[in-house]
Order: structure tokens, then sequence, then C-alpha cells
């Protein structure tokens, strides 16, 4: 009865949909009685021997009180907020032990870690969390059949994943609470849906909607807002607000430097971007924004910073922030001519579709609209991708886009059936035309999201990761050549203060004489000249593994993965979300540049020791390929996008939108609210 009235019950953004019960009660306790506290404690990763690990924080003080503090941390590194997130939520050593208590859960004789909930979007994206629900390979997610392993979205919220399950107290679930988290994250239409078909955005809703029937008394929330898209992230943090305003539950959220600190937020905790080991900021967000203002520091830091903490209202747009007319990947403010060539990618009426062959029973997620073609109206999707392009593909979570981006990776089974020609060939072979193999795509496409992370072999070496780019699959051999070897090489001393145990190469050793001798020098060229033939300060990328690598780290390997051997096509789904800001910065400008440019003093392009010396390796990426992009953040979003197309949601019935950019986004930023269509959108609160 309960799974009928959730199927029948309509979904509606009101002012009243908000019925959530309160999920624990502090009358009992006064407001003086911390939910967590830390007093100079120091925590150790997995030993406290203080003469053999380093720790992980120094001298850490935290109060949080049980009501009306509703906190932010904030960091330039990814692993450093996750640490401190699962610091609060009890994991991890301390010492002394006593330096870390709970005296409001003491008090109630509530078990930390039932009362205290962690969802890891961030640095933990293994499917939902340790349910057996994720898929065995990548393209499971695109096939019609289902496993009996393939749990529903409502099986999952239900707790119903286990084959042959105990059974459950009737009164085991709060039916009313189900219902209402249900309509609030906007889950009815998913509920029937196998949860490994769920796009990225509706997994992350999903999850939470999961934590919030644990009726914690915390909720500690890694990166809740990446891979979001605008008019989800708004009414997220409007759900997110409500609940923190009850203390039901009380929310602690984990943000990118760069990334806006909502207007509810009353507290932030900035972690030393020098250290990663202490609390450089810590207070009401007044306190810790006129701290901000008095340090005076004018580094990136500190000015992306203060700009998140203050409110969107109260501060000038972008574009008048930069005081350059060149974008952060050292691009003009408009975008020079590239010649175009032929078509890597033909749609021509493309529609996806799942379900029975009866019209009334499927359930289309993408091409269900009509748009005109050459004046006339056709059915589906007609899109081409030629070479030379830069597009950008946006719409709302669920919309299609990594459908879209699977059918041209032929990942999704139906590229088969479907009007699709790749790199001027169908899949299936034709009367006088052979069809495109699957090994010729890969070594045509360099691709990189947040799926091929899930799935990518962790026991591969750095090196080896690097290298899989020119074999059939990550565990075949590579077919390498002495250029290939010198390129891996390159990559690997570019991008060694990421990688790198010890945070630096050779090359960087050379730089560094450089900036204090001056001018280059026949001996500094003969130093660079012989990177290319020894590579003995490389050792690390033999021995360490892509699992040894923090999760930034890994993604940027995937993202170097993608660009190395130069393919005809580039896909970048996601690739930079969750990297730190530096190294994202980084990236950016090597897609742009590669070893042409780089950062100096953190902010300030100038040419590198390459350069000066004429020996680049990597020159970026080239007007003869061609680039595909998924993001909802604009700071993710390359400077070289030119053309844009807009997915709708699937039943809305409306033709994709497509346009073109005049420059880079983050110089010309009234495109993104074009892109989106906001002007016409106006989000409503929960």
């Amino acid at each position: 009865m309960f799974r009928a009235q959730l199927r029948r019950r309509p979904f509606v953004y009101t002012q009243n949909t908000i019925r959530l019960s309160r999920l624990s009660s502090t009358s009992s306790l006064g407001s003086d009685t911390p939910l967590i506290r830390l007093r100079n404690a120091t925590i150790y990763k997995d030993s406290i021997d203080q003469n053999n690990a380093s720790p992980l924080f120094s001298d850490l003080n935290f109060t949080l009180p049980p009501t009306g503090a509703h906190w932010a941390i904030v960091s330039a590194t990814s692993s450093a907020r996750t640490d401190l997130l699962k610091v609060l939520s009890g994991r991890y050593l301390c010492a002394p032990p006593t330096a870390r208590s709970y005296p409001y859960l003491l008090h109630n004789n509530t078990p930390h870690h039932r009362a205290i909930g962690y969802i890891g979007f961030d640095a933990e994206r293994s499917g939902l969390g340790g349910t057996a629900v994720k898929g065995e390979y990548l393209s499971q997610r695109y096939e019609a059949h289902r496993e009996v392993t393939d749990w529903s979205l409502l099986e999952y919220l239900e707790g119903n994943t286990e084959l042959n399950a105990l059974e459950k107290p009737a009164d085991y679930l709060d039916t009313h609470m189900l219902s209402d988290v249900i309509a609030n994250l906007n889950l009815d239409s998913l509920l029937h849906l196998p949860v490994s078909n769920l796009s990225n955005g509706q997994t992350r809703r999903a999850r939470i909607a999961k934590a919030l029937l644990a009726k914690p008394e915390l909720l500690l929330l890694d990166g809740p807002f990446m891979g979001l898209d605008p008019m989800t992230t708004v009414h997220i943090s409007s759900f997110l607000q409500q609940m923190a305003e009850k203390s039901s539950p009380n929310i602690i959220l984990s943000l990118r430097i760069g990334d806006d600190v909502p207007s509810w937020i009353t507290h932030v905790l900035v972690i030393d971007p020098e250290t990663n080991t202490k609390v450089r900021y810590q207070g009401t967000r007044d306190d810790v924004l006129k701290d901000l203002r008095q340090a005076r520091r004018d580094d990136g830091f500190h000015i992306t910073l203060r700009r998140s903490i203050t409110l969107a209202a109260a501060r000038p747009s972008r574009a008048k922030i930069r005081k350059s007319n060149l974008s952060r990947d050292g691009l003009p403010e408009t975008h020079l001519p590239i010649p175009l060539g032929e078509p890597l990618v033909e749609m021509q009426g493309v529609k996806v579709s799942y379900g029975l062959d009866n019209e009334l029973s499927k359930r289309t997620v993408l091409g269900n609209w009509s748009e005109s073609v050459n004046g006339t109206e056709k059915k589906g999707l007609w899109w081409n991708v030629r070479r030379g392009e830069r597009w950008g593909v946006f719409g709302p979570n669920g919309s299609g886009k990594t459908t879209l981006l699977s059918l041209i990776t032929s990942d999704h089974p139906q590229t088969y059936g479907l009007p699709i020609k790749l790199f001027g060939r169908s899949r299936i072979p034709s009367p006088g035309e052979l069809g495109i193999s699957i090994f010729e795509l890969q070594s045509r496409i360099g691709h990189s999201s947040p799926e091929v992370h899930t799935y990518f072999p962790k026991q591969l070496s750095i090196r080896r990761v690097l290298e899989s780019a020119w074999a059939d699959t990550p565990l075949s051999k590579p077919r390498l050549t002495r250029q290939k070897d010198i390129r891996v090489d390159s990559f690997l001393r570019w991008f060694a203060p990421e990688l790198s145990p010890t945070k630096t190469s050779e090359l960087q050793v050379i730089a560094s004489k450089l900036r204090k001798s001056g001018p280059t020098s026949p001996e500094v060229k003969r130093q660079l000249e012989r990177l290319n033939i020894a590579n003995d300060d490389l050792d690390w990328a033999d021995t360490m593994t892509f699992r040894d690598l923090p999760f930034s780290s890994q993604r940027l390997l995937l993202f170097l993965r993608a660009l190395i051997s130069e393919p005809d096509l580039i896909i970048l789904d996601e690739a930079l979300s969750g990297m730190d800001k530096a190294v994202r910065e980084k990236c950016l400008l090597f897609l742009a540049h590669g070893e042409k440019l780089e950062y100096k003093s953190g902010s300030k392009i100038v040419n590198s020791v390459q350069m000066n010396n004429d020996l680049i390796n990597f020159g970026g990426i080239q007007d003869s390929q061609a680039l595909l992009t998924i993001s909802h953040s604009t700071e993710d979003i390359p400077g070289c996008i030119r053309q844009w197309i807009c997915l709708p949601e699937p039943s809305e019935g409306k033709p994709a939108r497509v346009g073109e950019l005049p420059g880079p986004l983050e110089l010309h930023p009234d495109s993104w609210s074009e892109i989106w269509n906001l002007a016409s959108k106006r989000p409503q609160r929960l």
C-alpha cells in the first residue's frame, strides 16, 4: 500500500512541503552542553607514536553546540576537509583520548557512531556507500536487463538490499518521514529505477535521503553541492537550511575554496592552506570575514576565501574582480577563430528509451522531442561535433548528459542501433562500409569521468596509468615508442609536485635555480635535454600505485591520461570535480598551453623553462582535436569552450538549446545565465 501511495504521489515545491518530524529532542539539556568538543587535540591517522607518525591535525579546538550553529569547513585540499569531518565523526586516533568528547551524546547514552552520519561526496565515490548496489562494469548502468541484485531506489531507502534478509519489525521504518524525504528531495519519479541507473546528482539526493532516515543528531556532508546543476543546488541548499534551523539534524558542510558559502551558514572553519594540519580561522561568519580583512593578505587563497564568504548580493561580479583581460587558463577575452574540420560525431535523430515496445510504457531519457532540421521538424537529437570544436554539455541532473557521452564512447548498448556515426562510420558494418571497432574508438578518444574513476584498476602504478592511454584496455600491454616514453616522463615531471611523495622532480630543481640565476644558459639547456635521456628522478612513478594517491591526485592522473596520447576527441565529464583549487587551475592551464606556460607565485602566468629553451614536448590541445566538457561549476569549465548545448528535462518535451560563447566563460559571466535560461527560472523555496 505504501509503495503504491509513493508511486502515485506527485512532487511539488511548496512552502508547506517539509513535514519532517523532529529527529531528536534537546529540551532536556542546556544549550551549553556541546554535541562535540575538541580541546588541544592531536589527531593521528593510524598511529599515536609521535616519533614515527606525522599528525593529521595539531592543537585542534572545536566546539559544536546542539542547536543554533550551522558550520561550513573550507580548505585548499579535499583531503584536509574530509579528514576533519571524519575526526568529528569519531574516526582516527586522538591524543590524548580525552581531548575529543561528545558530552551531549554521553548524557543521552547514545553511541556517537549511530548519532553522527557522514556522507562523502568529495572523496568517496563508490556508488551509494557500501550498500553493494554499484554495477560490476561501466555499461551495466545502461542495460535494460535487470539482475536480482539491481535494487530499486525504494528498496535502497527501505533498507531491503539483501537477498535473504531477516524479517524486520513492523515499526522499524518511519513511513511518514520516508514519504516526506522522498517528496522534498524530488525522488518520486525515481523510486522504481535501479540505483545503479541513477545519475551522479540523483545518487547524491538518494544518499542524503538515506542518511536522514537513520535520524542522526549530526549529519556531516562532504562537498554536497559538487556535481549538482544550479537549480538543484538551490533546492537542496534550501532543504538543508530548513533541517539545520530545526536542528533535525544538525548539519556541517565541507566546501572547496571558491564555492559560495550558503547564506544560512552561521559559522566558518578554515584550515590553514600552508600546513593543512592546523585551523587558520574559526568563528562566526562575520568574525571570520573580519579576520580575513584585517590579515590584509592578497594571495589567491585569501581573495577567493573572502569572496566565498561574502554574500553574492554584497560583492562585485567575478568579471570586475579580475584585473587581467586573460582568463585563469591564459586565454584572451575574445575567442580566436579555429578552422573546423570533418564531423567526428554525427547524431541524426537519436532517441534513447527503456522499456517495452509499447510507446506508453517506454521511459525516454534522451531525445524526447522534435526539432527543426533545415526547416523540417524531425524527432530526436540532431547534433554534430566537428574537428576543432570545443563543446560544453549542460543540463539538469538526469537530463541525459552522461548518456549522451556514453553513446559516443560506445559504452551504451543502444549505440549499435541508433543513427550515430563516429569518425565517419557506424558501429555496425553496412554494405560496402566497415563498422568502427571499440578498440579504434578507444584509441581516438580520451575520456575522464567519475565512472571511469570508479572502475579504473587501482593496482596500476602511476606510470602505467598514463601508459594505458596507448593500450586496448587499462590492463593490456601498451604500445609504446621512445617518443611516447619521453611524453610520459614530461607529464610526470610537470605534475611531480602533485603526484610524487617528495613534491618535486629534477625539472622543478632546474627551474628553481633559473629563478635565482636569471637568464637561461647553455648549461641549463643541456640539463633539460638530459631529462629526455635519463629518468632516474621518476622512480616513484614505478613504485607508487593509483591507490596510493589521494582523491584529488587520482582525478588529476585520469585527466592527464585523457590528454597524453593527443586523441582526436577529448571527453571531460566532471573530470575536474574533486580536485583541489590549485591543481584544477594548473590542469586548465595545461589543457590550453601544455608546457609552454606556468603559474608564478600562485597566480601570475609566465613562460616556462621549456618554453624559454625551445624544449616543448606537449603544447596543449591542438586545433585538430575536438573537446567535450560536462560540468555544473563555472570553475571547472575550460576557457577554450566555444559552443554549448543544454539538454532539457526528459519530461519537458522541449528540444535541446545550443549557442556560442564570445570568449572564456569566466570573463563573460552573463553567458552562464543564458546557458541555463535562469532569467526565466526563478528558484522556489522548498
